[in-house]
């Protein structure tokens, strides 16, 4: 199991005081393109093109981190080898 792996692992079981970085970091892994044009927001662009906006204050809400995850999933990107 990959230290992503085992990030995403610990944000499904526990989605409270997690940083934008975190997702940035997943994001990478998967290839998930994401953006922060000016402001306190983050967007992230999955391939097929769902947008989710995360707002990037120092500990993101728990429905936040839910919904990116369920985003992940839904894609089956955390499912593909890269």
């Amino acid at each position: 199991m990959s230290k992503i792996d085992k990030m995403l692992e610990k944000m499904r079981q526990n989605p409270r005081d997690w940083r934008i970085e975190d997702l940035k970091v997943i994001a990478d892994r998967f290839k998930i393109e994401y953006r922060q044009p000016r402001g306190s927001h983050v967007t992230f662009r999955f391939p097929n093109t769902q947008i989710l906006t995360v707002p990037a204050h120092k500990a993101i809400k728990p429905i936040y981190i839910k919904h990116f995850i369920d985003l992940i999933d839904d894609q089956g990107v955390a499912h593909e080898e890269t």
